[in-house]
């Protein structure tokens, strides 16, 4: 069993710290908001009062950020992980952030002589809480078959996606898939409707015919149809609409680097923006469908 430091105790990092902690690991957690320690402490996370403590004696370092720059402040930043940890710690940040970041941190990891892994995941809060999140790791290949052993408690699969910042580059590109996929799910649950269909009957015929998708079988924007959906829970978040519209930024600003132009991708995140103005971003991303319907059934009346 592995001594494991953690930084971020958020949505994603306390139910992945709670599976460490049942699969017999021994986990030492740190969150600049301390009522995130204390909640991860009831689940069997020892709790630490900075990052020092946190990382002090870990055979791995697991980080779960909001984004770049916080991922950049937490491993570079005076106290931070690589001023405190020992150079035989491994490193794993499964934050979802830029392209650049990750290969930045990648870069500093090498010139301090420290195993570096990105391994940003897939699943949301759902996939966390059961273990069965999918990790895409991007590194080297005897620091990857290291890190497996412990991800594996987290893990429903685990990628090796590639080099330096491959899994970042993953993570991104599925996220903007998920998200354009999912901009379909809500226009066709609206027209669908607006045609008189059953949507319990549309969604049987779509879900088994070419018009099928994650986004429709998990997420499908009208409640009575799919029990996990968060139409289900007057849209609370599983994945919420500002975090996907973080990833496709993401996505976006990437693609200008690499000279692609993204049109479907840049209308969603128009869409997405248009919900946070309107104050709906910490709710679920399928909430898109408000966008096309406001009165669509399950919908909240306020945000």
């Amino acid at each position: 069993m592995a001594t494991i430091g953690w930084i971020g105790l958020g949505n994603m990092g306390r139910p992945m710290t709670k599976n460490l902690v049942a699969a017999g690991h021994t986990v030492t957690g740190f969150d600049v908001v301390e009522a995130a320690v204390t909640a991860a402490a009831e689940d069997g996370v020892t709790p630490a009062g900075s990052i020092a403590e946190a990382v002090a004696g870990a055979d791995i370092v697991f980080t779960m950020l909001p984004k770049g720059e916080h991922a950049r402040a937490v491993y570079l930043d005076e106290g931070g992980v690589f001023a405190s940890a020992s150079t035989s710690t491994l490193l794993v940040d499964s934050s979802t952030i830029d392209f650049d970041s990750a290969r930045a941190l990648h870069a500093a990891a090498h010139e301090r002589g420290f195993r570096f892994i990105d391994g940003p995941v897939s699943g949301g809060v759902g996939g966390a809480q059961a273990g069965t999140l999918t990790f895409m790791l991007g590194g080297a290949d005897d620091v990857i078959a290291e890190a497996r052993p412990v991800i594996e408690a987290m893990a429903g699969n685990i990628f090796h996606a590639g080099g330096e910042a491959a899994g970042q580059a993953a993570k991104i590109v599925n996220n903007m898939q998920l998200a354009i996929s999912l901009q379909g799910v809500v226009e066709g649950a609206v027209l669908a409707q607006r045609f008189g269909l059953d949507p319990k009957v549309f969604f049987d015929i779509t879900s088994v015919s070419s018009g099928d998708s994650w986004p429709l079988r998990s997420w499908y924007p009208v409640p009575g149809v799919v029990e996990t959906s968060p139409s289900e829970r007057e849209f609370a978040p599983g994945f919420s609409t500002m975090l996907m519209h973080k990833d496709l930024g993401l996505a976006l600003a990437g693609a200008q680097t690499q000279d692609v132009e993204l049109p479907a991708a840049s209308l969603v995140y128009e869409k997405l923006q248009q919900l946070i103005d309107d104050g709906w971003g910490n709710h679920d991303t399928s909430i898109l469908i408000r966008n096309v319907d406001p009165e669509s059934k399950g919908l909240p009346k306020t945000p």
